[in-house]
């Protein structure tokens, strides 16, 4: 078989790696800063730097991406529109584009109401012109999507405009989580598809004909077809390569994996070398979905995120990922000229964005900006600019200006950026990495640290203390999740007072504490050198940063196999008797019980084999899993009662020609309960 090319498109830099899946060598690494203004640009400095000679064996390409969680993160992403069927879920839902329409059916998969499609075709008028996409979630829609799949049809008819069913994404009861996850994936759609359509760009320049493949969420692999449909299924898929490729470069059964990126801190549990699962979904930028992923705690903090000063002057760092003043002034010197021309507004006004600037990315449509938004953009047309220098071209007052609904707006769309210090700043100020413009470095932390009243020392000090307690914190709570308990330990001023009492001991102090991780850490993503080392003496836990660390992410997606999962449930039927087969084509009433699950593990080795195909794999193998639950009833020991019969069948892929670890099944299973 040929080798392999894993990419990962993270938010700051895109990696690349070719492996030999025969040999397990890493035959050439690279990394290349992410553009996200043109995703080509990075893809192709990416790919130019592995070298053209290694293209000519490739089998396979693989993609990673934190692309997904970061639009999530950060709250971006296209306008989504949603259409509720039957009754509207308690929460804050991910859109304000809301319409509750009568249907939706019962726990047994009857109708609750009528759909009125007239009544519907009224009100999608609302959505014209709002909207870029729709999600369709109806009350038990799993249990049977006709309804779905009917207002599907309508809105296609009416809006032209892509539809995403929540059927289709998640076969698990919870309304809120399917809604939230299918909004999510409408979200979602043109993010994915424009990262594909860069990657197949950049490889038809390189005459690299190899199938497009992409990581999901739990680590394993779908088509470039399905990851269009399902963009929400990438979500963690950076991450998930992270554990994979953590596992792949460290010999070590039992771990804690700590990815330290551009936008965020990833964390996951590795043990006897199997990546734990979520039993429920995954949980990004606060939303809970339906989606089956490595239990992975993101939290928004890494290499870019910002840092700023509070009223009381104190330091926040993330979670919001800003350019580094360093990198942008390595392409526009000018900026230093302004800060410099400006200091003395940074340091003396109330505004909290101090050292902050603004880079504007010229490639959106502005058709629908207002008059202030195109102005705004026009001022930066030429390069990036400070917060003081636009302020002033806007005729507004800075502590006004910063407050204006316009600017975040820009910021959201994706056609601007902010500009400002940051944890890479802080590293170019030490010495520690100096790829790029460490004098304007410096004079952001200088101005900085005179606005906090500081030496620039007691301000780096202060800084790098607050990021390594920060990763602290987020491996702390990311422990306490793992051991079952999801309360915010940071919320709690008795925990928080231990915790600082650990992390900061005073010599003099009448009380000391200690922390003493479990496990060790294995440290991955290119800061991990930098911050690490402190925050694994802090924990006393040993810390192993493998080779190709800075690449684990590409090195997990060159090394990941199909795995697709197909569920139907059983369930006696108490009106008619019999029994009623649930799966993705609705229910089916069978009045045996083994001609019903006869017809269940059909379905499901059918869907299962279109979907494996579908998603990409050549050759692939079938493993069949039944659980019968039963109850155990006083007036009948030897008879239990029958309560339901899952079969889930499971697909996996064996075209990369290698085995990854921790893939395990086992055949029937009866459950008392």
């Amino acid at each position: 078989m040929g080798w392999i090319l894993g990419i990962d498109t993270g938010g700051t830099y895109t990696d690349g790696v070719i492996i030999d899946p025969a040999s397990k060598e890493i035959i050439a690494k690279s990394k290349a800063l992410t553009t996200l203004e043109d995703l080509t640009i990075g893809i192709r400095n990416c790919l130019d730097s592995l070298g053209a000679t290694t293209f000519n064996t490739l089998s396979m390409v693989s993609l990673s991406t934190t692309l997904a969680t970061n639009t999530i993160v950060e709250g971006r992403g296209c306008e989504v529109g949603l259409i509720q069927v039957g009754r509207k879920p308690n929460g804050i839902l991910p859109t304000e584009h809301v319409i509750l329409t009568p249907g939706g059916h019962d726990i047994k998969g009857w109708p609750m109401e009528d759909l009125d499609l007239d009544l519907l075709r009224g009100q999608l008028v609302s959505f014209k012109g709002k909207v870029e996409a729709v999600a369709v979630s109806g009350y038990l829609s799993i249990r049977n999507p006709e309804h779905e799949l009917q207002v599907r049809d309508l809105v296609q008819e009416v809006l032209h405009i892509p539809v995403v069913c929540a059927h289709e994404l998640t076969t698990t009861l919870g309304l809120y989580e399917r809604t939230v996850t299918a909004v999510l994936n409408a979200r979602l759609l043109p993010v994915i598809a424009e990262l594909i359509q860069s990657v197949k760009k950049v490889l038809a320049e390189q005459e690299i004909n190899a199938p497009v493949m992409i990581v999901k969420g739990d680590g394993s692999l779908m088509s470039e077809q399905v990851a269009r449909e399902k963009p929400i299924e990438t979500i963690l898929s950076g991450p998930a390569s992270s554990i994979i490729g953590g596992t792949y470069l460290t010999p070590t059964d039992n771990a804690l994996i700590v990815d330290i990126g551009g936008t965020t801190t990833d964390i996951a549990l590795v043990e006897e070398g199997i990546p734990r699962l979520t039993q429920e979904g995954a949980v990004v930028g606060g939303w809970f979905t339906r989606v089956h992923s490595a239990e992975i705690n993101t939290y928004g903090l890494g290499g870019d995120s910002q840092i700023q000063m509070t009223k009381d002057r104190k330091l926040l760092v993330g979670p919001r990922r800003a350019f580094p003043l360093c990198y942008v002034a390595s392409q526009y010197p000018s900026i230093e000229k302004e800060l410099l021309q400006y200091a003395s507004k940074i340091v003396n006004t109330s505004v909290i964005q101090s050292v902050d600037c603004f880079v504007a990315f010229p490639r959106q449509n502005r058709e629908t900006l207002s008059p202030s938004e195109i102005k705004l953009l026009n001022l930066l047309g030429s390069g990036p600019h400070t917060f003081y220098y636009l302020a002033e071209k806007m005729e507004v007052d800075p502590i006004l200006f910063s407050s204006e609904s316009y600017l975040q707006k820009l910021i959201n769309l994706g056609l601007i950026a902010r500009v400002t210090l940051t944890p890479t700043d802080i590293l170019h100020v030490r010495g520690t990495y100096t790829a790029w413009n460490d004098q304007v470095a410096k004079l952001g932390c200088e101005l900085l640290a005179q606005k906090m009243g500081k030496s620039l020392e007691d301000f780096l000090n202060a800084a790098s203390e607050r990021i390594i307690d920060n990763l602290c914190f987020t491996i702390i709570q990311s422990f306490q999740m793992y051991e079952g308990n999801s309360s915010n330990p940071l919320s709690n001023e008795q925990v928080m007072y231990y915790l600082n009492k650990a992390l900061h001991p005073q010599e003099n102090g009448l009380l000391h504490c200690r922390l003493n991780a479990g496990m060790p850490i294995i440290g991955i993503g290119a800061p991990a050198h930098a911050w690490l080392p402190q925050v694994a003496k802090l924990l006393n836990t040993p810390l192993l940063v493998p080779e190709h660390a800075e690449v684990a992410n590409a090195v997990g997606a060159a090394v990941g196999k199909i795995v697709v999962n197909v569920e139907t449930m059983i369930r006696p039927d108490s009106n008619f008797g019999g029994f009623v087969v649930y799966s993705l084509k609705g229910h089916k009433h069978l009045d045996e019980f083994e001609e019903a699950v006869d017809y269940a593990e059909n379905e499901a080795r059918k869907h299962a084999s279109r979907e494996a195909e579908k998603t990409g794999a050549q050759h692939y193998e079938l493993i069949v899993k039944r659980e019968d639950i039963n109850a155990e009833i006083n007036y009948s020991p030897d008879h239990p009662l029958f309560i339901e019969c899952k079969i889930k069948v499971t697909a996996i892929g064996t075209s990369t020609g290698h085995k990854l670890k921790g893939l395990q099944f086992s055949g029937n299973m009866n459950i008392m309960v």
